[in-house]
């Protein structure tokens, strides 16, 4: 008969998350009645204990033997539920958009130094886009990218892409964060950003960018075109769509842009 046993790691998540629990019950408690509690060797409970701490999750009395949960897992629930309902916003804005122009669509965030994509509408031609939910791409060569960044300080542009290398995917590709600073004085000023075959031969991308309650840039919806079928003349109206859809989910998650 085979011997089950449980993995290190998942121990150890387990044990993390029982300790959370139990703090989510009672507001202050001690390393030994937390340790009784929870079946746990003293030593373990604290180990686990000052890591939370150091993490920002847990917090100690000063000169005292008791631990309380943050706020910093209220945090991350509110993150993931600010996700959800912008989600399920853009995605009634993004099928209007789908409907007027048969083109894809895609909703993505800042990840790191990176975009996200965390929604997207398929193209109804054969020739378009491809992505998937999940796919990372640079911030500097993405219309996406740009107007999450086009309202951030230069410091915050500068540190987010210091380890970054700016891969030339294109012969249009911007070269380095001089370049795109400038790019993004543009974005800044008309509220829109453009991939001109930056990040694929072929495709162009507009982007207008999504308010969170805050006024902060919590996202980015773009519409994506072969070159083939991009229409210069149709600029304003492609922009027109994306800056419209991109007010009503900004209002509906808290923030009226038109009247700031």
């Amino acid at each position: 008969m085979e011997k089950t046993t449980q993995p290190e790691a998942v121990s150890s998540v387990m044990k993390v998350f029982s300790i959370l629990q139990a703090l989510g019950e009672q507001k202050d408690i001690g390393v030994s009645e937390l340790s009784q509690r929870l079946m746990m060797s003293k030593a373990t409970t604290y180990r686990f204990l000052q890591t939370m701490k150091m993490l920002g999750y847990v917090s100690q009395e000063e000169e005292a033997d008791k631990y309380g949960l943050t706020l910093k897992l209220f945090e991350l629930g509110a993150k993931s539920l600010e996700y959800v309902d912008l989600i399920a916003l853009a995605d009634k804005e993004m099928r209007y958009i789908s409907e007027q122009t048969n083109e894809a669509l895609h909703l993505g965030a800042l990840d790191e130094d990176a975009i996200i994509y965390i929604h997207k509408i398929d193209s109804g031609y054969n020739l378009s886009m491809q992505s998937r939910i999940g796919r990372r791409n640079p911030l500097y060569s993405t219309a996406i990218g740009k107007v999450l960044l086009a309202e951030r300080d230069v410091e915050f542009v500068e540190r987010t892409l210091a380890d970054v290398t700016f891969v030339k995917h294109t012969e249009k590709t911007l070269q380095n964060t001089a370049q795109l600073l400038t790019e993004l004085e543009l974005v800044r000023q008309q509220h829109y950003a453009e991939d001109n075959e930056e990040q694929e031969p072929g495709l162009r991308c507009i982007a207008a960018p999504i308010y969170d309650r805050f006024g902060q840039v919590i996202a980015g919806l773009s519409i994506s075109f072969p070159t083939i079928r991009f229409d210069q003349e149709r600029l304003s109206y492609y922009v027109e769509l994306l800056q419209t859809a991109g007010h009503n989910i900004s209002r509906q998650l808290g923030y009226d842009v038109k009247n700031q």
